[in-house]
């Protein structure tokens, strides 16, 4: 399951509510704790709450009571893109300044 198909599990609206806590999804829809996909006005269904859970009152061992729904594809890192059209264009106008400044003269 990706990211963005785990948001479509927010628990609004009459949608199931599944969290993700390393990598596991979970469904976390019968219970009372999450009544509308949210969870003591902290944590809202349909995202990854690993780190989140990292400072929760609570041990990990409660989310892994819950059904598993499914696994998380973590998206693999954006390349970044190389500044070098940019850097290309900057340097052609400095030619061209350089150029025209030598013309002038």
């Amino acid at each position: 399951m990706t990211e963005q198909e785990l948001a479509r599990y927010d628990g609004q609206n009459g949608r199931a509510a599944y969290i993700a806590v390393s990598g596991t999804v979970y469904d976390v829809s019968t219970s009372p704790y999450w009544q509308n996909g949210r969870h003591e006005d902290l944590h809202q269904a349909g995202r990854d709450l690993t780190e989140e859970l990292k400072s929760a009152p609570h041990v990990r061992a409660v989310v892994e009571r819950f059904p598993v729904a499914g696994r998380l594809e973590k998206a693999p890192p954006q390349e970044k893109k190389s500044g070098l059209p940019l850097l290309s264009i900057i340097i052609m106008i400095l030619v061209m300044i350089l150029l025209i400044a030598t013309f002038i003269r």
